[in-house]
This record gives C-alpha cells, sequence and structure tokens, in this order.
C-alpha cells in the first residue's frame, strides 16, 4: 500500500482533475489519495468565516463565488447533468449554509473548522465520482471516520492510540475499503471526540498522509507537486535554484521547522518512526525522479538550502526598569504568544531584552504588542524579511544580505539566520 497526496494546485481545475486520474492509472498499488481543497478554495473559505463572524458584508457573494467555482469544474467533467455528484455537492454546500444561518455564538477557531473543512469535503467528492465516471474505480472515504483530535479547534492534536486502531479496522475488517484499489479522502481534517469536525493545522494534508502511512504501515508517501521536487529556495526569489535529490529525515525537519512549504512541518516525525520514505514528485512529470527522504545522510550538506519568510515583525521587549528579563518574564511572555496562537520564528535575549521574530497578523499583531505594553517596553519593527541558510559559505552570505541591513544573525555550525530588510 502507498499513499498519494495531491494539494491544491494539482486539483485548481477540471484538466487538473483529469491529470490527477492520469498519474494514478500509472500505478498497480494500492492507493489511498489524499486530496486537499481545490485551488485557492481555503482562501476563500477563510474569507467567508471572517465575513460571517465578524459580521461584514458579502458574505452571501463569497459563498455564491466558491460555489461557482466548484459548479464550473463539475460542469467542465460531467456530461449528464443528472449526475449523482450535483445533488452530492449541493448537499456539502447545505453544511455551510446551516452554520451561517445563525449568529455565531462558540468560538472563531471552531466555526473556522466546521466552515473551512467542507472544502477537502467538495473536492475528494467531486474527484472520487470522476474517476468512477472515467472507469477508475475507488471508494471515497471520509477521514473523520479514521482520525480522531482533542478539540483543539484549527490546529487539533492527533489521537494516535484509537487513530491507528480505527485505521486498521476500516482497512483491513470493512469489506469495500479492503477490496478496493484506490481509496479517495481528505486531507487537513478530522474528528473531535464530540463528533465535530477539527483541522490539523494550516496545509496539513502532508501530515493527513503521514498519519495514515504511520497507521497502516505504509510502503511510502509521495507528495505530488508543481516542482519537480525539494528545491533548495523558493523560485520566487531564486532564478537559479536546484532540486534536493536525496536528503534524510533530520535535513527535511530542519528545513520544514524554518519554513520550507513543500513539506508540511509535522510530516517527517510518523514517517521517520516507521521507516517509511517520503518522495516529492511533479504530477506534470510524474516519472522523473523527484526527491527521496530517508534515513540517508550522506547528501545533506551537498547543496545550500535557502528559506524565506517574508512580512515579519521584530519584537524586543525590555523591563520598563531596565532590570533582567528573567524566567518569569519569558514565561509571562510566552502565556500572552500562546493565548494569541503565535508562532515565534525566531528569538534573541540580552541581559535587558528579550527578542521575537513573528509573521505579521493584522488580526493578532497589534494586539499582542499592546498588551505586552502594559507591563514592558516594547519597541518593534515591521516589513522584515527572515532568511535561514542551512550548510551556508561565505558566499551564500553575500549572495543574500546584499543591499540590505542587518538586524538580527545568529549561526551555528549549519546553519545561518538573518532578520533584514531593504537598505
Amino acid at each position: 500500500m502507498k499513499i498519494f497526496k495531491f494539494g491544491g494546485a494539482s486539483v485548481k481545475d477540471a484538466n487538473a482533475v483529469k491529470n490527477v486520474g492520469k498519474v494514478i492509472q500509472q500505478f498497480d498499488d494500492k492507493l489511498i489519495i489524499v486530496i486537499s481543497a481545490m485551488g485557492k478554495t481555503t482562501n476563500a473559505l477563510e474569507k467567508l468565516v471572517n465575513a460571517y463572524y465578524f459580521k461584514k458584508e458579502g458574505v452571501e457573494a463569497i459563498l455564491e463565488e466558491i460555489k461557482a467555482f466548484h459548479y464550473s469544474i463539475i460542469n467542465e467533467l460531467f456530461d449528464n447533468e443528472k449526475h449523482q455528484i450535483f445533488q452530492d455537492i449541493h448537499n456539502t454546500f447545505v453544511e455551510i449554509e446551516w452554520e451561517i444561518e445563525e449568529e455565531p455564538v462558540r468560538s472563531y477557531d471552531y466555526v473556522y473548522d466546521q466552515i473551512v473543512s467542507v472544502g477537502e469535503l467538495l473536492s475528494t467528492k467531486i474527484i472520487s465520482a470522476y474517476l468512477n465516471e472515467v472507469n477508475i474505480k475507488n471508494q471515497w472515504l471520509d477521514i473523520r471516520e479514521v482520525i480522531q483530535t482533542d478539540n483543539s479547534y484549527r490546529n487539533a492534536n492527533i489521537n494516535w492510540k484509537l487513530t491507528e486502531q480505527l485505521a486498521l479496522e476500516l482497512f483491513t475488517k470493512n469489506k469495500t475499503l479492503s477490496t478496493s484499489t484506490y481509496i479517495v479522502t481528505q486531507g487537513f481534517i478530522g474528528s473531535s471526540s464530540e463528533n465535530f469536525t477539527t483541522t490539523i493545522g494550516r496545509e496539513g494534508s502532508d501530515f493527513t498522509a503521514a498519519i495514515l502511512a504511520y497507521c497502516l504501515n505504509a510502503e511510502s508517501v509521495t507528495i505530488w507537486k508543481d516542482v519537480p521536487g525539494m528545491l533548495n529556495a523558493d523560485p520566487k526569489w531564486f532564478d537559479d535554484t536546484q532540486q534536493l535529490n536525496h536528503i534524510s529525515y533530520h535535513e527535511a525537519v530542519e528545513l520544514a521547522y524554518y519554513g520550507a512549504t513543500v513539506i508540511h512541518p509535522k510530516t517527517i516525525k510518523p514517517l521517520q518512526n516507521k521507516k517509511i520514505p517520503l518522495l516529492v514528485k511533479s504530477f506534470l512529470n510524474p516519472t522523473e525522479q523527484g526527491t527521496r527522504i530517508d534515513e540517508n545522510t550522506k547528501e545533506d550538506a551537498r547543496i545550500p538550502s535557502f528559506i524565506f519568510k517574508m512580512n515579519q515583525v521584530l519584537i524586543s521587549i525590555s523591563a520598563k526598569d531596565y532590570s533582567f528579563i528573567v524566567e518569569d518574564n519569558l514565561s509571562e511572555i510566552f502565556s500572552k504568544l500562546s493565548a494569541h496562537k503565535i508562532t515565534v520564528n525566531m528569538m534573541q535575549n540580552s541581559a535587558i531584552s528579550f527578542s521575537i521574530c513573528i509573521d505579521f497578523n493584522p488580526f493578532t499583531t497589534y494586539q499582542f504588542i499592546e498588551e505586552l505594553q502594559k507591563e514592558y517596553q516594547v519597541l518593534y519593527n515591521e516589513n522584515l524579511e527572515l532568511v535561514t541558510i542551512r550548510h551556508y559559505d561565505d558566499a551564500t552570505l553575500k549572495r543574500v544580505t546584499e543591499n540590505k541591513k542587518i538586524l538580527v544573525e545568529q549561526k551555528s555550525r549549519n546553519t545561518a539566520r538573518l532578520v533584514m530588510k531593504d537598505r
């Protein structure tokens, strides 16, 4: 058994959906196919959640736009307007309509999960129906029957023991699933013990694939992307990127931790635990080698890797009486970070100050700073970039710092990190 994961770019329109079928047909293995929401649907659903929850105008217009996008794909994939998929998609959208009929009474994160999760349900129902239509017989599975979580909405924690138990039961004892060559299911979503939908973190479909691989002892996981494999930099920032053909789990974890967007940060650990290789391949050229991630460390340092995080805010925190920043202060600061669900991308401390670099968020950044200012002196710089270089040398440092002013610099044996702005 192998696990395939197709992201939003690989199912962004009708032609992309057709291509998924062509890729799948090249493999004789039993496949569990994990699929994300189509194109930019998750972004659109997030926009819908914000309009609904914060009582802005345009809720109905946003929903109609999402509907139109999906129905345009269905109309291109299915000639028969009476095909069951039209009713199935209508019923799926009704789930959103029920949610937004009433005033929101539960937390933003809860509402977010109930609405945004529908994107994966829509995409997988459409793709499963299309594959069956073209005689690529498959079984659609609601992943919420398998992946069980706590109720930490928007970033739920996996109940590994129960999830593994349910996975093994479903895929071995359920006659339909155990005999199906292809099973189509959703990434990103799970279910709480109260039977409410949860999500496991933005871009979490990779993690879903890894969870299933771990629970079912899969042969491998393949993430299908619109790039030939893992590159040593984002092509948006570098013209002459190089492919990383073979790296270790450790290197992949480091790159994901520092912000490489090809792989979700949580993906590697469950695969490493059972020595399941991860492949990153192109859905445009599925026969090409791609990138292999496993235990082999020989090629890790061969090519420097560059990770850019833009729109960063550097916040420097010090006591108003210039006393030391000690453990109690740090505990309080991190408690506030946790309350606002802010991730620290980089930190540095001195005797009387503590600095953190975070992603700018219009909803939380200023609120967080205002809270800190009640007890601390706070300085901050906006519109910065954080660059991480794995396996750096003088030439790579010079390359990224040209015409830049460095605000913070950290170096270890293998990694250099710099917070910078344009001169």
